[in-house]
């Protein structure tokens, strides 16, 4: 038996262009000779829909078109398909009105239905709002071959490998006692650094334990804050990765089930050939790999499914708007980015030169709108306010707002996406200005810590080849000068952040420890750090909440992103 793998990039709300993509790829599978073909996790709608959810209209069209693709697809093929269905017995015995369901179509009709029956609501998640939990776990069978039927996180409650158990039930425990042979995921599993070894590692341990094959079908795209790496990929019993999928990218890849072996034994496709773990694993070594291959995921995706086809973007000189523009540049094209050049009398000649040597090594456009004569405007209009006053942070940050509204003049004329091109460090203490820097319809790099900015710069730099259809090949793209110069925000003279903010070395450990691993004041002091620095870093975490909150939405590729997930109060005790 051949079970084919469509490892998609659904368009959240598409429902006809999503089902034209389960359709090209039923075609596929036939043609591949596949009796099954898996689809991801709400393949027809998109993942998360979230209040699209609550739509009757839109709920009534994907079950519209649900029995449209069921005839379109190739009668004899099995396809499961994934969508919201409406719970029938919510108005009478009460419970959520729908469930995340898993659709067997075949022979032009519905011929079973699987529910998710673990829902969860930590970091992005929220499927409690929406979905009533299956009460029971399921199979379908192929001849002989007993298949369960999975949806992502009724796979993530094995007790032994995590060490406590999130939800009472265990769907893979109650398949084995089903007697299945096989375990199919459908599943919508967000991406951040490292998880795909982990995700792996845990499957494997869930095979390992119970004895059952799985083949895992992963979504794959950006969909507002969330990147999808796909990764998906067939485990044989005895815990190897026979088949993995590409990461970062759509794929489509076909196993075979031997059924007197009782196992996966992949045949090839557009996927890896079956080796053992030693040979085909995710690696931890592939960290500024993966984390570019997202961003420029992130970015392409939601240039995109948002409409737009250009972006602008601020260019100072400096790391950030940098490493953003090259990601811009990969993502949809040095052609369709603009970068744009706006000095101030603070501003560093080796900056402005800086910022059109990148532009050129990206093969970027380029305005260069001098701020000078905006800033004595302003000097004028406020002087008589002002008067008696020293400069400081308002007159600072003014200048930051002039190049906040020139940048969204250029969006609004042009209908360019504004790219904000802050990093987290800046984010998670404030550093950063309210309506200036920080406007933008995106935040490409707000979940990247300032070191990791730079590593991502020296990775990028060791071989100009990963920037796409790059015509300076072999030339480093970023500057040396941009990564060896000390960061400035250049707002008055002689400024480096060092004079307000500690070595990023040191921030971002603090950051690291306070945000993803949720340690106290005291456990951070214990492990090494000043206590007066981590004092004040916690201190300015906690007061830049009203900023965070007033951001634009930033791609997620951490544990823990200022974004969907990270629910704080502004108006809190100053004590948490």
């Amino acid at each position: 038996m051949k079970i084919a793998i469509a490892q998609l990039n659904p368009t959240i709300g598409d429902i006809l262009g999503n089902s034209n993509l389960i359709l090209e790829a039923a075609k596929k599978a036939e043609v591949e000779g596949a009796n099954l073909l898996l689809t991801p996790e709400l393949s027809l709608i998109g993942y998360p829909p979230r209040d699209l959810l609550i739509n009757p209209s839109f709920i009534a069209d994907a079950g519209t078109q649900l029995q449209q693709l069921a005839q379109a697809l190739p009668p004899e093929l099995a396809v499961i398909v994934g969508t919201a269905l409406p719970n029938a017995n919510a108005v009478k015995l009460g419970g959520k009105s729908l469930f995340n369901s898993a659709i067997l179509l075949q022979n032009g009709a519905v011929k079973t239905v699987f529910h998710k029956r673990l829902l969860p609501t930590y970091d992005v998640f929220d499927e409690d709002r929406y979905f009533e939990p299956g009460e029971n776990s399921n199979y379908f069978s192929i001849g002989e071959v007993k298949i369960g039927v999975t949806i992502c996180e009724d796979l993530w409650n094995n007790e032994e490998f995590w060490g406590k158990r999130s939800y009472a039930g265990d769907p893979v425990s109650d398949l084995a006692k089903l007697g299945v042979d096989l375990v199919v995921n459908l599943s919508a599993s967000p991406y951040s650094a490292g998880k795909r070894g982990v995700r792996s590692a845990m499957l494997q341990h869930s095979i390992i334990r119970c004895g059952i094959p799985i083949i895992y079908a992963n979504q794959v795209g950006g969909n507002d804050d969330i990147i999808f790496d796909g990764s998906s990929f067939g485990v044989n019993r005895k815990g190897d990765l026979i088949q993995v999928l590409a990461s970062f990218e759509t794929d489509f890849a076909v196993l075979e089930y031997d059924a007197t072996k009782q196992d996966l034994v992949g045949s090839g496709g557009n996927g890896q050939d079956a080796r053992s773990t030693t040979d085909l694993s995710f690696h931890p070594a592939e960290g500024d790999a993966e984390i570019w291959a997202a961003l420029v995921l992130g970015v392409g995706d939601y240039v995109r499914k948002c409409g737009f086809s250009k972006v602008v973007l601020g260019l100072s000189g400096g790391i950030d708007s940098a490493l953003v523009a090259a990601i811009a540049s990969c993502a949809i094209g040095p052609e369709n980015v603009l970068g744009v050049l706006m000095p101030s009398p603070y501003s560093s000649d080796h900056s402005v030169n800086d910022a059109l040597e990148l532009a050129r090594n990206l093969g970027i456009a380029i305005e260069m709108l001098p701020i000078g004569d905006l800033m004595k405007t302003y000097d004028r209009t406020l002087a008589n306010l002002f008067v008696n006053t020293t400069f400081g942070i308002a007159e600072e940050n003014i200048q930051s707002r002039i190049r906040g509204n020139l940048l969204m003049a250029i969006s609004n004329k042009f209908g360019h996406l504004l790219l904000s091109t802050g990093n987290k460090s800046e984010m998670a203490v404030g550093y950063c200005t309210l309506y200036g820097d920080m406007n933008g319809g995106l935040a490409v790099i707000s979940d990247v810590p300032k070191t990791r900015v730079y590593s991502l710069c020296r990775w990028l730099n060791s071989g100009s080849e990963k920037i796409k259809n790059h015509a300076n090949l072999g030339k480093k793209i970023i500057p040396v000068n941009i990564i060896n110069k000390p960061p400035s925000a250049e707002l008055k003279p002689g400024q480096i952040d060092q004079d307000s903010l500690p070595d990023y070395d040191v921030l971002d450990d603090i950051l690291q420890r306070l945000i993803e691993h949720h340690e106290s004041a005291q456990q951070i002091v214990a492990a090494g750090h000043d206590e007066a620095v981590v004092k004040r870093v916690v201190k300015l975490v906690r007061q830049a909440e009203f900023k965070r909150r007033q951001a634009a939405p930033g791609l997620k590729i951490s544990a823990r992103a200022f974004g969907t997930g990270w629910r704080m109060p502004i108006a809190k005790s100053s004590f948490y």
